[in-house]
């Protein structure tokens, strides 16, 4: 009679290996390919940042007495703003180790900087017309749309910021004009804000 544990190997020395289930590894593969083509260096404190840059920016416009001023506030805030944001992009992507003009960065570029050109074009032109007190909520939705394009190759929490911003740029058209720097305060000041932190929780800062 054989000792028990030779008869447990003998018993067991007809079975194979469990293989791996084709669904999990069919999930892997996908979670490997979708991370793969998502831009993931959008910066929450970058965000942040900027919303308060815009918040100042704000405050500032409020307190001009001619058109002039404060377009030239405006423009003066977004390009602060747009080196922020681009420092604090390249700063995690290079944290993340993550190519800056990788594939997914150049599809979340030239899906968010065309609509941004034609906003710029619209601001050419409409700056000294009638409808330029229009202005905040025209660049709201402009930036909404861009940031709702370019969140298409992002993270889903960049979408979703989009639509807020697009929300509000449609009230803003549709409410008294004089409020325009409340919704431009709102817009790119605190949605910039309460999404940086959430994008700063759950995405690596």
């Amino acid at each position: 009679m054989s000792p028990p544990f030779v008869a447990r190997r003998r018993a067991g020395a007809g079975r194979s290996p469990r293989q791996p289930d084709p669904a999990d590894q069919l999930r892997f593969i996908r979670r490997t390919m979708e991370r793969a083509g998502t831009f993931t260096a959008v910066s929450g404190v970058g965000q942040i940042v900027v919303g308060g840059i815009g918040l100042l920016g704000a405050t500032i416009a409020a307190q001009t007495s001619t058109s002039g001023r404060w377009l030239a506030v405006w423009v003066s805030t977004a390009v602060v703003a747009v080196a922020v944001a681009g420092w604090s992009i390249a700063r995690k992507a290079a944290r993340l180790q993550v190519p800056l003009w990788s594939g997914p960065t150049r599809r979340f570029a030239l899906s968010f900087c065309p609509t941004l050109v034609a906003g710029a074009i619209l601001t050419l032109f409409l700056q000294s017309t009638d409808v330029a007190d229009r202005l905040p909520g025209i660049w709201l939705l402009v930036y909404g749309a861009s940031v709702t394009a370019g969140g298409a190759a992002s993270i889903s929490i960049v979408p979703v910021m989009g639509a807020c911003l697009m929300v509000i740029g449609v009230a803003a058209l549709a409410t008294p004009a004089a409020w325009g720097d409340w919704f431009m305060a709102f817009g790119f000041g605190v949605v910039h804000i309460l999404f940086g932190i959430r994008i700063a929780r759950r995405h690596g800062g």
